[in-house]
């Protein structure tokens, strides 16, 4: 398939670049700056997604048939205490980039006839991150799966849930078929390196519950749901994050040392270093299997 990629300079976007051309799709990269050497050999469009027409530009004519979305703020730019808090240049920028730059990359699809579009989303749409009350975020059950309750307080979560509801309509209204990945924390091969000598505390690893994903198992889901796409639903938002979390001993050793709270909500067990997360929709709807692990 012809693809159109953005976000090929970030943490993700080479990872993903690469899955495609190593199962022979043609793939043309969208991005504000020049994409490493090691992928001359795809066309490459400057723009960026906050500019409608730049969108424009990188589809129309060109026979895309899939769009990967990568391209994102990936956290709240209006966070207090960030820099940039108080400049109404910068703290603007995750709700303009997250929904408005995924608007005009779904308006330039329709205008350009792509059929699929898959877009990297969060499992902070869950809203148990980036917490700004005292109100603590509530574990209805274990492990959470797509049908957990949402409970946001940030710009960032709610800019990426609001994502998925854009991406419905357009499944809905157009036809296009949509799709978007709940990931965990994103972690290439130098971020792997560094998880196995990490330095956060519990409390941090409680907060986000300790999911993540490898670079490359989440690509490996991108690509198979552009290449099933006609034998799915048009449209579904999948949990995407590694069996195994971020806590160095087993799961139900750190729930019974620091949440036994939670023990009572486990509704499947938790054996040896279990995700807190569940992703077995996504497993059932493509067959998709992580493969890697930090350990």
């Amino acid at each position: 398939m012809k693809t159109l990629l953005t976000g090929v300079t970030g943490n993700f976007g080479p990872y993903l670049a690469r899955e495609l051309i190593a199962h022979g799709h043609e793939v043309v990269l969208f991005s504000i700056t020049k994409p490493d050497d090691e992928f001359k050999g795809c066309e490459w469009v400057s723009g960026n997604i906050n500019n409608a027409a730049d969108c424009l530009k990188a589809m129309k004519g060109k026979n895309i048939e899939a769009v990967h979305n990568v391209a994102a703020m990936p956290d709240p730019t209006d966070w207090v205490g960030w820099e940039g808090h108080d400049d109404p240049a910068i703290y603007p920028l995750t709700m303009q980039t997250n929904i408005v730059g995924l608007y005009n990359m779904l308006q330039a699809a329709i205008r350009s006839n792509v059929g699929v579009f898959v877009n990297t989303g969060t499992n902070c749409v869950y809203g148990h991150g980036y917490r700004i009350t005292d109100r603590p975020f509530i574990i209805k059950y274990l492990p959470i799966d797509e049908d957990h309750p949402a409970d946001i307080e940030d710009s960032y979560s709610f800019s990426k849930k609001t994502g998925e509801q854009l991406l419905e309509m357009y499944a809905k209204v157009y036809g296009l078929r949509c799709y978007s990945l709940r990931s965990g924390y994103i972690a290439n091969i130098q971020n792997r390196s560094d998880m196995k000598n990490r330095s956060e505390g519990m409390d941090e690893l409680l907060e986000w519950l300790a999911a993540w994903i490898a670079a490359e198992d989440l690509a490996t889901a991108h690509r198979l749901l552009m290449e099933q796409a006609e034998m799915i639903d048009p449209f579904g938002y999948y949990n995407c994050m590694s069996d195994d979390s971020m806590f160095i001993e087993p799961t139900m050793d750190v729930l019974n040392r620091y949440r036994p709270d939670l023990i009572p909500l486990i509704r499947e067990p938790l054996t040896d270093y279990a995700s807190l997360f569940s992703s077995k929709r996504l497993k059932a709807v493509t067959g998709w299997q992580p493969k890697v692990t930090w350990r």
